[in-house]
């Protein structure tokens, strides 16, 4: 293995915060696996509720969404992000490594890749479905991730509702199998036997789904293949939070914030995650406050370079 890469440009260390963001809920089951395989690094989590769901926007809208949310977690001092958010995901990834990982140093780890490598683990007989919001769906993030295994036959299908249920808190009844049951039949006529859960919200239906697909059928959430990559980006970035070598008992301290209602999140939050959510607070996105973006936290240099490039994008 080579050497550890540069510290962040930002000046954020090894025991600074791993910065987490979705739309919502969704991907704080990102965060419980990163919690669970990582537990001395502490998360900073936003969920970006005032503007969910991201799945019926245009990709140049949740494209800004995101980069403003990264931009905020960036402000506050991460040492690395995970785009918890499919829809995120597919539209900025390309833009936020080279944003954040080429610029900063700050490595940006997503959810497509780490699904798609657990659903070619699992296949049988090489069927292959993929559930998701329309934005996901319809940017082909994940037949383009699976053109690498042409001998699979990958069948996709947006499921608007999803979302919008979890985001009630709604994860089981009559009215969500039934939806489940309309959404998927494609998928069962097709006779895929790995589905993969190509939205962070959608484990939280697993009970669901797994009883419209059978038993017969695996279901691929991209949780913990996301947490064994962020653990590989930190050792490899020089990140690794220094209590984990120390083998500290120290629990690490969480923060949550939401754009939209904190109350309502914190609700949901504790629900799906638990006791570690505390009191949630609420933000706006900092492209909201700031035309240039607030980057107080970065170096001098970089600050300037960086203040240029935003005023640049901002007049266009």
């Amino acid at each position: 293995m080579s050497g550890p890469t540069s510290p962040p440009a930002t000046g954020a260390t090894a025991a600074s915060p791993i910065g987490i963001f979705d739309s919502g809920v969704g991907g704080l089951t990102v965060a419980r696996a990163i919690m669970d395989q990582l537990p001395h690094e502490p998360v900073m989590y936003v969920g970006d509720t005032a503007h969910a769901p991201y799945g019926p926007r245009p990709i140049a809208q949740v494209r800004a969404l995101a980069l403003g949310i990264m931009d905020e977690l960036v402000e506050a001092g991460v040492k690395a992000l995970v785009i918890a958010c499919n829809s995120a995901s597919a539209a900025v990834l390309r833009d936020a490594r080279e944003r954040y990982t080429g610029r900063l140093g700050i490595p940006v780890v997503e959810v497509i890749q780490p699904a798609v490598r657990r659903a070619v683990a699992a296949t049988r007989n090489g069927r292959i479905g993929v559930i998701g919001t329309q934005a996901t769906v319809g940017s082909r993030a994940y037949e383009d991730s699976f053109s690498a295994a042409p001998h699979l036959q990958v069948v996709s299908a947006a499921c608007p509702r999803f979302v919008e249920f979890v985001e009630a808190g709604i994860t089981t009844g009559p009215e969500l199998l039934e939806t489940a049951e309309e959404y998927v039949a494609p998928l069962q006529a097709a006779g895929v036997d790995t589905l993969v859960l190509g939205c962070t919200h959608y484990p939280l239906l697993t009970g669901a789904l797994s009883l419209v697909m059978g038993d017969d059928v695996t279901l691929v959430s991209s949780a913990e293949e996301t947490a064994k990559d962020l653990y590989r980006a930190l050792v490899r970035h020089g990140l690794e939070h220094p209590h984990s070598a120390a083998g500290s008992a120290a629990a690490p301290q969480h923060r949550f914030a939401a754009t939209g209602d904190p109350e309502h999140f914190q609700a949901l939050a504790r629900r799906f995650l638990g006791p570690e959510v505390g009191r949630v607070q609420r933000i706006d996105t900092v492209r909201e406050r700031y035309p240039t973006a607030a980057l107080t936290a970065l170096t001098p240099d970089v600050l300037a370079r960086l203040r240029a490039e935003m005023e640049q994008e901002g007049a266009q």
